[in-house]
């Protein structure tokens, strides 16, 4: 096989690729490649350049044996880490004195490391969050029939700790159920229509009471016309019932829930509605806002576990508003309150 048509079947593999013959040293190499690894690595020793024992490994045995070998690469794109699964494969009657090569592939498989790694630390959380509780739970149970049995004051204290634990677990499993559901039905755009106004009112009300008993003035500001969108209604009240109860709780003395009807967003390219929940609470710290709405991901641990916290709300929040092609933006800083804006097509 001469050098050209090598460098042809290189140039035709959708993957970055080299190959190295029995001389150790690489002989080809197609453009993503040379991308990858440098555009000057011909004639270069390939321990020179993939110095990671578990590839070289992997070259040296595939020229000796001429096995199929699997590696990891892993690099650094300047932006992330990067990880590569590499293939290798023995083409006999190329390179020095046609003595073969070892054609090595590098496949992209960064994506799935993540979603690894996402799923890794979302089982992590859960047992960590569930765990919690439980022991609290055990504790107790063994207080109760130890030195606690017949102390009827401690009993019905330690009940009482027990059922608001019971309580957190409860929630837990059913924003995990909501959270599951959310992402099963992500792909599928709602075509049922509501009236957005109707439903924020709604919401108002099933929340008045602990707006009262949190001393805070909550107030709907809304056309008086009904407001139409396509959407799943138990969704949307999930989504208002969220941000609202949320800035009722961490907010100050009023909480503004506003509604406006726009000609035309530019990112979603056409009409729209606009509805903020507006507090002027503590606000939150810049820092933390990229990352509300991950999983488990609190501005204030304690608090936030205090008042009864999931950690969930907004990662389903923003899994909703995403199947109804809508956008999600926090505005806050420390002491001036905080703005969650969604933004629905019409």
């Amino acid at each position: 096989m001469t050098q050209e048509l090598v460098e042809g079947v290189l140039a035709a593999i959708p993957l970055p690729a080299v190959m190295v013959d029995q001389t150790e040293r690489f002989i080809a190499t197609n453009l993503e490649g040379a991308t990858l690894l440098g555009a000057q690595i011909i004639g270069r020793h390939f321990a020179t350049i993939l110095r990671q024992p578990s590839v070289t490994a992997a070259i040296e045995a595939c020229l000796v044996d001429r096995k199929p070998r699997v590696a990891r690469h892993l690099s650094n794109d300047g932006a992330q880490d990067t990880t590569f699964e590499v293939n290798l494969r023995y083409v006999p009657g190329v390179g020095a004195v046609n003595g073969g090569a070892v054609l090595i592939c590098f496949s992209d498989i960064t994506d799935r490391e993540q979603a690894g790694q996402m799923r890794r630390d979302f089982v992590a959380n859960v047992s960590h969050e569930l765990r919690t509780p439980l022991t609290a739970l055990m504790g107790f149970i063994e207080t109760l029939r130890g030195a606690a049995r017949n102390d009827a004051d401690a009993r019905d204290r330690f009940l009482n700790i027990m059922e608001g634990e019971a309580s957190r677990m409860n929630r837990l499993v059913g924003d995990l159920l909501s959270l599951n559901r959310v992402e099963s039905e992500e792909r599928v755009r709602p075509k049922e229509r509501i009236d957005l106004v109707e439903h924020l009112q709604s919401t108002i009300k099933s929340l008045s009471t602990l707006a009262e008993s949190s001393g805070t003035a909550l107030t709907l500001d809304a056309p008086s016309m009904p407001v139409e969108i396509p959407a799943d209604p138990d969704q949307i009240q999930q989504v208002f019932v969220n941000l609202i109860e949320n800035a009722l709780k961490y907010g100050g003395s009023e909480v503004t829930v506003s509604l406006t009807v726009l000609d035309r967003d530019p990112a979603l390219r056409g009409p729209a509605v606009r509805v903020q929940v507006i507090d002027n609470g503590p606000g939150i710290d810049p820092v933390h806002l990229p990352r509300l709405t991950e999983r488990f991901y609190r501005a204030d641990n304690h608090r936030s576990r205090e008042l009864g916290g999931t950690g969930l709300g907004l990662a389903i929040v923003k899994h909703i508003i995403n199947r109804h092609r809508g956008r999600l933006r926090v505005e806050s800083d420390l002491g001036q309150g905080a703005t969650f804006t969604v933004i629905l097509p019409q």
